[in-house]
Formats: C-alpha cells, structure tokens, sequence
C-alpha cells in the first residue's frame, strides 16, 4: 500500500484530505514494521505540538478498518503499519523488540485445513513473533 492508493479508499469512503491524515499516512510509509500508536503521535507533535494523540489514534483506527493499515498486538499495545499488497497472500514475522517484519511466502492453512473436516473457514491471521538477528 503507498499513500496514493491510501488516499483513493479514504475519498471513496468520503474522508477529506487532511494535514494530519497526510503526516500519518508518510510516516507509517517509511517505517519497516509495526509501530505503536504513541510512537506516532511523538513524531508528529515535533511538527505540530497541538496534535493530540486521540486525533491519531481515531486515525489509525479508521485507516485499519478501511484496510489501508495492518494491525497487531504487540506487548498489550495495537501497533500498525501500512498494509503490503493486499493480492498477495502472506503472513509475518515480528521481531517484539524493534517491531520490524518479515514476510513469510506459506501460509499454515495449508496444513491446518486438512485437520479440519467438514468445517467452512472464512478467514485466518497467522503472525510468528521473535526477535530479529539484530535485536537478539
């Protein structure tokens, strides 16, 4: 996902192009993994003080449910990142240290779908944590 395509879903979903969406959307951008939402709003008060870190969360909110962002639960805190291809099935590594990601190509169901007879499976989110060679 780039911002471009961030800001097609939030318009087709009637959200008006903000200063602050617009800050969001770069620095989720240029991270590497997940990060947490008060990291976020750290970084953007150093250009806007005002900014209050409710303002980036409903953000960061409403852009996971609209699919723009990727969400998970990392050391009892929803973390975000901007969502990979969304036509490419995979699934991460997530180092719980620096909270950087690695996509992993196979997908567990494979395996899993077989021990699971007669049952209608509607959808799955497999996530591996650890720490990455350079965190260990």
């Amino acid at each position: 996902m780039n911002v471009e395509k961030a800001w097609t879903i939030l318009k087709d979903h009637s959200f008006k192009r903000t200063k602050n969406r617009e800050a969001i959307l770069h620095y989720l951008a240029q991270q590497d993994g997940y990060t947490a939402a008060m990291d976020v709003s750290e970084f953007l008060k150093r250009e806007n003080p005002g900014l209050s870190y409710d303002t980036v969360y409903r953000n960061l909110a409403t852009f996971a449910d609209l699919g723009i962002l990727e969400e998970t639960d990392l050391h009892g805190e929803r973390q975000f990142r901007m969502h990979c291809d969304p036509g490419v099935h995979h699934h991460h590594f997530i180092c719980t240290v620096c909270g950087r990601t690695k996509h992993i190509p196979s997908c567990p169901m494979d395996l899993l779908a077989v021990e699971l007879p007669g049952v209608e499976i509607e959808g799955h989110k497999f996530e591996v944590y650890g720490k990455c060679p350079s965190c260990k």
